[in-house]
């Protein structure tokens, strides 16, 4: 089956993390029926950690900083916040997606993986996958670091979640949790590595490398 083409939506200012999950989880449901195109949701969160379905509770370091949510994701403690690109991808898998053969989850991720790392390379950065790391890795002069995270559900077949892009947050703010589980490795973002690029180059570009792989 060949897919339609996919709905992009920008929401501006901070969306509730709440609101997010009812709405993410509303969406795949109207895919899943058939009433509703597939859906790239753009969004920035306010200060807050979540935790997928592999979260260590010795893992959040710092309870009391920000709220926390269950988020019913794979994957471990993650943080948003300003100035990070949250892009929540609901795509049905029952369907080709360019380079995505039906019903390959494994190929799904690393297609996401591949959508950062190209758009990366369009500002000058290289971005890089690891062996047993799912996420995004650039190598700085104090070690390797995490750039982007990645964390999907998906449930009959339709994906929720996404990936989150570190653009230009407060770094400092990862501090409160072991982020993915990784101690021996940072974060860092486009600004840290000396690129100033605003959130509407990043969408941009984003939305310009998506059909490349995804169709």
């Amino acid at each position: 089956m060949m897919k339609a083409p996919t709905t992009w939506q920008i929401t501006s200012g901070h969306t509730d993390y709440d609101f997010a999950l009812a709405t993410m989880r509303e969406r795949a449901a109207a895919i899943r029926a058939g009433t509703a195109e597939e859906l790239v949701w753009l969004v920035e969160h306010p200060p807050l950690y979540t935790a997928g379905t592999s979260a260590a509770a010795s893992d959040l370091q710092e309870a009391d900083r920000f709220p926390t949510y269950q988020a019913g994701r794979g994957g471990q403690w993650t943080y948003h916040g300003p100035g990070q690109r949250v892009a929540y991808v609901m795509l049905d898998l029952q369907k080709t997606h360019g380079s995505i053969p039906p019903r390959d989850i494994r190929c799904y991720v690393a297609g996401l993986e591949h959508w950062v790392i190209v758009t990366l390379k369009g500002f000058g950065i290289k971005g890089e996958t690891r062996a047993g790391r799912v996420g995004i890795w650039v190598v700085t002069e104090t070690g390797e670091k995490k750039i982007g995270a990645i964390g999907v559900r998906v449930s009959r077949w339709v994906t929720w979640h996404g990936l989150a892009l570190n653009v230009h947050p407060d770094l400092s703010h990862f501090d409160g949790i072991v982020p993915c589980g990784i101690r021996e490795h940072g974060v860092t973002s486009l600004a840290a590595l000396g690129v100033q690029a605003s959130m509407d180059e990043v969408d941009a570009a984003l939305r310009d490398n998506f059909a490349a792989i995804f169709g």
